[in-house]
């Protein structure tokens, strides 16, 4: 009886337990959900229902990395913004992207998985655009060990030289036939870069020429490939609704998903076209001492393994593709800011020249064992690749739950590092607008382009770094010594060049760099 008579007061307690274990859980709940909210980036104000920032990113008089630029003067180093469907962080100084990829390196090891990376990249095999994963560690290790290593591109070293001598010719030739009465011939320099960097890469890569300096006019199959080659870069970088708002993607809005179907149709028909050739010249008794990558990766893809399923033949193709499409687009870039920058700063132009002078003389052609001795010459290339890096937002997406910052970002969250931000930041650059290649002889002569040095990184850093860098910096250096060892180059007008950007995926100039040239040597 005395127990039924403490059951009333029993349940009032256990009541009053109960809830007050309820508040304590949901205090502890809403505490910590507030307290992970803290932990997020900060988001950037104006996002519109749906598809976020988007409108942000589509004005055409501004490429992506400015904007993005703009935001972290208002929002800090380290922001998000929504695009459509995908959270994506936006990281702007060096102790932020250095944290990226160093310690979070293997959570922002994989790319974001777009329209252009899937159709262009031949459905994702294309090294550039393959996710993490057993596939990408197997290529990039070819690429890496058989392809560029320091061994085979020192073999290599004839080419370079020699394609840089038959374009400098092309030039006197052109020089001769065209000058005007002011002694200089009208060269638009942003298509003879981007003409010598494609035959360079491409005899190296699949033993061809697609441009021969001495024509007036193109082979119009060659001149319709070299187009859709450039038709790859623009597409890559082409905004496709689908990449924000998936759901979209049946309706092709633009014919995005069309134009870039039949450009990848195109380059995969010239490019089985190289490998038959190359497969009936393994099959003979051709001599191989001069095998180009299209023949090295023959020999190895049959027996490689982790292919995810891909046909060797795919895979060889897309590597190549991969290969000629990369460098020969951002080496264009490359050398058309520089000479822009020079051109726009005749002080450091003539210095280059004087330097070229001392050390090589004017009796003969430049060579790579003249460029440890030009040391100006290669302040200037980072000077540029500062200023304009020739991809300057890299993209990344994270894998893992990971910390940056201070901040918590989610698995899943796309990531781009603003390198164009990153190389102008004025507390670790002074006068960081303008151009100084002094800067890489005293204060700065310790930071270098290979991806240590955070503050410079026009190729990346971590397991996503460019694996061309050497072959990069190598072509950059000649190409650039060559042209102005051999010639005098004036620009068009007393007006400075015009330096604004185009859109896409590599930070194109907007304009045509046409310049006046003649031949500055004794004899050419």
């Amino acid at each position: 009886m005395e127990q039924l008579q403490l059951s009333p007061f029993a349940a009032i307690v256990t009541v009053i337990l109960l809830l007050l274990a309820t508040i304590f859980v949901y205090s502890c709940f809403v505490a910590a959900k507030k307290k992970y909210k803290k932990k997020l980036p900060p988001e950037v104000t104006g996002g519109w229902p749906v598809i976020g920032h988007l409108p942000l990113l589509a004005v055409e008089s501004e490429p992506s990395h400015v904007t993005l630029e703009k935001l972290a003067e208002k929002f800090g180093p380290i922001f998000t913004i929504k695009l459509g469907v995908y959270r994506t962080l936006i990281v702007s100084n060096w102790e932020m992207a250095k944290e990226c990829l160093t310690v979070n390196d293997r959570a922002f090891a994989t790319r974001p998985r777009t329209l252009a990376m899937e159709i262009l990249g031949n459905n994702y095999s294309m090294l550039g655009f393959s996710p993490y994963g057993s596939y990408w560690r197997q290529m990039r290790k070819i690429v890496i060990v058989e392809l560029l290593s320091n061994h085979r591109l020192k073999m290599l070293q004839h080419v370079r030289e020699s394609e840089l001598k038959a374009a400098a010719e092309g030039l006197y030739l052109k020089w001769t036939k065209s000058a005007s009465g002011s002694n200089k011939v009208l060269v638009d320099m942003q298509k003879w870069f981007w003409d010598v960097a494609l035959n360079m890469i491409l005899k190296i890569t699949v033993g061809k020429r697609y441009v021969e300096y001495t024509c007036c006019s193109d082979d119009e199959q060659k001149g319709g490939w070299r187009k859709e080659l450039r038709l790859f870069m623009e597409l890559s970088g082409k905004f496709s609704a689908s990449d924000s708002l998936p759901f979209l993607r049946w309706m092709d809005l633009g014919g995005v998903e069309r134009a870039m179907k039949k450009c990848s149709k195109n380059l995969e028909i010239v490019a089985r076209e190289w490998l038959e050739e190359h497969k009936q010249k393994k099959a003979s008794i051709v001599a191989k001492s001069r095998e180009d990558f299209m023949d090295v990766l023959l020999s190895i893809l049959d027996d490689a393994k982790d292919l995810s399923s891909r046909d060797a033949d795919s895979v060889n193709i897309s590597t190549c593709l991969a290969l000629i499409i990369a460098a020969s687009d951002t080496t264009a870039v490359t050398l058309t800011w520089t000479l822009a920058l020079l051109l726009n700063n005749r002080d450091a132009l003539n210095k280059v020249q004087h330097e070229l002078d001392i050390h090589v003389g004017k009796d003969r052609q430049v060579k790579e064992s003249d460029m440890h001795n030009l040391v100006y010459l290669e302040a200037v290339i980072k000077e540029s690749l500062r200023l304009y890096p020739a991809v300057p937002l890299l993209p990344h997406e994270s894998m893992e739950d990971c910390n940056v910052g201070g901040y918590q970002i989610p698995a899943g969250t796309r990531l781009f590092i603003n390198a164009w931000k990153i190389h102008r930041d004025p507390q670790v650059w002074s006068d960081p607008h303008e151009f100084k290649p002094e800067r890489f002889l005293t204060t700065h002569k310790d930071v270098d382009v290979r991806g240590q040095s955070f503050e410079l990184i026009p190729f990346g850093s971590g397991r996503r770094m460019c694996p061309g860098i050497s072959f990069a910096l190598q072509v950059l250096n000649l190409t650039l010594a060559t042209l102005l060892h051999g010639f005098e180059i004036e620009a068009p007008s007393n007006k400075p060049i015009d330096m604004r950007g185009g859109p896409g995926l590599s930070n194109i100039k907007l304009t045509p760099l046409e310049v006046f040239l003649g031949p500055r040597l004794p004899q050419h």
